[in-house]
């Protein structure tokens, strides 16, 4: 008995270092080390990103994290910063080995160790270079044909050569969707340019779970429709290229037409937020009863650019006689600046007085400010100091429904309304108002 406990000691002992073994980290050094404090990492799927850990970085910038034997394989997210969606980069855990890697904050990212990882970067690195090489060429109006079809040959065997060595690794849809349109011959530049742009989608797998985890489609979607000329009209084209791409991967739609939205936000381009969000994603979130996004979407819409501003009814004075109108019939001559604001908020009392003499400059813009009050006495006794703006008052103040309509979750908010009440701007703090009329 004893004999047969002591073999199982032996063989327990034995197995021991190869079980640790199957406990990966994910290790990394952040420089300049004092501009980082922490590593958030997350394990990201298609429609989750789960945080994992948290570590704080050394005082010489490194951190650790030790994963669970049974940890997920996937696409792995390791923030840096503050906001987390613009400070983080992808790493491939692929269950079978650790990942080290150095963040700098000017040289971005390497992998010093994973063979999975470094692999990725050696073939983007590659590719990159070719990328440049074509660029360069066409950029300088070169005319030996011979070299830019020696460079074409030189891409097509170094993408056909990744794809080899990569058949058995997680990389490997990463690498296939990342080819790119590459001419059998000499082509001028504008074939070459229509060319990349007809094929740009040809070899992605938008329905690939793997894929869509990471940043991978988002950035190429994003960096097609952004080449466009800056143009409404191109913009919308593109959207419509990217939808016809992507086919009946309807969940891979909604993950890239929302980045597209939020991206066309960011950027300016309202009118082609609207586009997406009314032609493709809000029916697409209702179809699939996503109701986060639903909501996100439908308070866009209470009070989004380029949409018509929603009507209400009001009364004010006009030589000491209520006038009772709604907003569509009000001022249908000019453009309004309305102002919802309160005689009780310390910013609005700061702010009024500037938004007067900006307006005493533009005449052309008729002010309506609406009260958001508990009482009339404060309110009565304020309004006196901006006679030239038509004045009205809402009792329910922050139950108001006007409120609740326009989406308004501080004082004061400015809409900057054409003679349609269709929302040109919501400029939101006084610089940003003065910033509109100085254009």
């Amino acid at each position: 008995m004893k004999l047969l406990i002591m073999k199982k000691l032996v063989f327990l002992s034995f197995l021991l270092p190869f079980l640790g073994a199957a406990q990966h980290t994910i290790k990394g050094a952040f420089t300049p080390a004092e501009s980082y404090t922490f590593a958030l990492l997350y394990h990201v799927t298609p429609t989750a990103t789960n945080y994992i850990n948290q570590a704080e970085t050394s005082i010489d910038g490194n951190w650790t994290f030790k994963l669970d034997e049974n940890a997920e394989t996937g696409i792995y997210k390791v923030v840096y910063a503050v906001p987390v969606e613009e400070n983080n980069f992808d790493v491939f855990y692929n269950g079978k080995e650790d990942i080290s890697l150095v963040f700098d904050l000017e040289d971005g990212l390497t992998f010093t160790a994973s063979e999975e990882n470094m692999l990725w970067q050696t073939y983007t690195d590659s590719i990159s270079k070719i990328n440049g090489l074509i660029s360069n060429y066409y950029r300088n109006e070169k005319s030996d044909t011979s070299e830019i079809i020696a460079i074409f040959e030189a891409q097509k065997s170094t993408q056909n050569h990744f794809e080899k060595v990569t058949v058995d690794k997680m990389i490997a849809p990463f690498v296939k969707s990342n080819k790119t349109y590459i001419p059998d011959g000499f082509e001028d530049v504008n074939t070459y340019s229509l060319n990349l742009k007809k094929h740009y989608f040809d070899y992605m797998e938008f329905g690939n779970p793997l894929l869509q985890s990471s940043a991978f489609l988002n950035e190429r979607v994003i960096a097609y429709v952004m080449a466009m000329p800056e143009e409404t009209s191109y913009y919308i084209q593109a959207v419509d290229d990217v939808v016809n791409a992507i086919g009946n991967h309807e969940e891979a739609q909604i993950l890239q037409l929302e980045s597209l939205w939020q991206s066309m936000l960011k950027n300016q381009h309202p009118d082609v937020a609207n586009y997406i969000s009314d032609t493709y994603l809000l029916p697409l979130a209702k179809t699939y009863n996503i109701n986060y996004l639903i909501k996100v979407l439908e308070d866009y819409n209470k009070s989004a650019i380029g949409k018509k501003a929603n009507n209400f009814d009001f009364t004010y004075l006009e030589n000491n006689k209520p006038i009772k109108t709604n907003l569509y019939e009000f001022n249908t001559y000019k453009k309004t600046l309305l102002i919802f604001w309160s005689s009780g908020c310390s910013h609005c009392l700061d702010e009024l007085p500037k938004v007067k003499t900006l307006m005493e400059k533009h005449p052309d813009m008729t002010v309506l400010a609406y009260g958001l009050e508990d009482g009339v006495r404060n309110w009565n006794q304020t309004i006196t100091q901006f006679p030239n703006f038509i004045h009205t008052y809402d009792l329910k103040k922050w139950d108001s429904p006007v409120i609740q309509t326009y989406g308004i979750s501080a004082t004061p908010s400015y809409f900057i309304l054409d003679t349609d009440k269709t929302i040109l701007a919501k400029p939101e703090h006084i610089a940003d108002l003065e910033a509109y009329f100085s254009k």
